[in-house]
């Protein structure tokens, strides 16, 4: 019996902003539902022009990466409107992982942030998550500090979350 290598397979994706037709989609059936109301909180910021989703969608397979975007926010080290931009909520399915997904969402992203005026993207990625790191080091983003990584949302039942994920702030300069 011969096995496939599925991360030895080619895969056909392509890399594209979300519609509010793809937030079912954001969710993974099922394993991130929790975050449905805040999905629908950062469209209605799509909307206003202060976010962006990104997905990566196989033509066979459906979404298997997301990357969300805030353009603006009420926290100006991460966000300012102008010159800086948060990337956040960056997944790539773990049967897609280190297929290139991951890199190819972030060159994507990072092309459109240049040709909208910034000139620096932040992000912070859990202390523990080494690989992910990783990635973004080779991608050239360097660690600028700490995070407590406390912040909280609402669940698709009403209840309110809190989430405390020590993080690295890391950023990385997008004009060279």
């Amino acid at each position: 019996m011969m096995v496939q290598n599925l991360s030895a397979a080619p895969i056909s994706y392509g890399v594209r902003l979300a519609s509010q037709k793809d937030l079912p989609a954001l969710e993974w059936n099922g394993e991130y539902t929790h975050f449905r109301r805040m999905y629908a909180d950062v469209y209605q910021l799509v909307e206003k022009g202060d976010a962006l989703i990104w997905i990566a969608e196989s033509p066979a397979v459906g979404l298997i990466g997301q990357l969300f975007v805030s353009l603006k926010s009420g926290r100006s080290e991460l966000s300012d409107g102008k010159t800086r931009a948060y990337i956040y909520a960056f997944r790539v399915k773990p049967a897609y992982r280190g297929r290139g997904v991951g890199s190819r969402l972030m060159a994507v992203v990072e092309m459109d942030l240049l040709r909208r005026g910034y000139s620096c993207a932040t992000l912070n990625v859990a202390q523990e998550n080494i690989d992910a790191r990783r990635l973004y080091e080779r991608l050239g983003y360097y660690v600028t500090g700490a995070d407590p990584g406390r912040w909280s949302y609402v669940d698709e039942k009403g209840q309110r979350r809190e989430v405390h994920e020590p993080a690295w702030r890391m950023k990385k300069d997008l004009k060279r």
